[in-house]
């Protein structure tokens, strides 16, 4: 049998509480642009609402007017989601503490992940976020994965525990000279 070729993430729903509290955090506080609700077409009593995350996907929600948010942290067992990591640019980044606080949400605060930095926290209804900034661009014609994935191959060889900065740029140094041999 061939195996089926997904070619990213079409959508992500989560449950959440009602509308007005779900339009209020991830419009009001995450700044994204509620794109438009219908009925959960399963289940009428529901209604399906439909934000854009910042890349043109969609990130839904079921809501019904009789839910209160639940700050209570989500389940973090087998086939339970974790977390949803949500991309910012550098400059962004920097005032997302500042932010979250300035909202009354607590957070992490900014934490090294090697390769990128992130600052988690929970949404109303307990759902842990976390807003990771890449710490590098990638080459023309290429992408974050292909970075990634070039200087992790560096790491293992090199024995490192981590992703550093030095396997990054020497992933980009590697990835912008294939291009060129490409290119002659």
């Amino acid at each position: 049998m061939s195996r089926i070729q997904v070619q990213g993430v079409h959508h992500i729903t989560f449950v959440g509480s009602n509308r007005q509290a779900t339009i209020d955090f991830y419009t009001g506080v995450l700044g994204m642009p509620f794109i438009f609700e219908q009925p959960n077409l399963d289940v009428p009593e529901e209604t399906h609402l439909y934000f854009d995350p910042g890349d043109g996907r969609l990130l839904t929600f079921f809501v019904r007017p009789t839910r209160q948010n639940d700050p209570e942290p989500n389940p973090e067992g087998i086939g339970n989601l974790h977390h949803l990591a949500l991309m910012v640019s550098r400059a962004t980044y920097t005032q997302i503490a500042r932010r979250l606080e300035e909202h009354g949400i607590q957070n992490t605060g900014p934490i090294d992940r090697g390769f990128m930095d992130s600052i988690y926290f929970r949404d109303p209804n307990g759902q842990l976020l976390e807003i990771a900034c890449y710490k590098f661009d990638p080459p023309f014609g290429y992408t974050h994965a292909d970075v990634l994935a070039t200087a992790h191959r560096l790491r293992v060889e090199r024995g490192a525990y981590a992703i550093s900065d030095e396997h990054l740029a020497d992933a980009i140094e590697e990835l912008v000279h294939r291009r060129a041999l490409t290119a002659e």
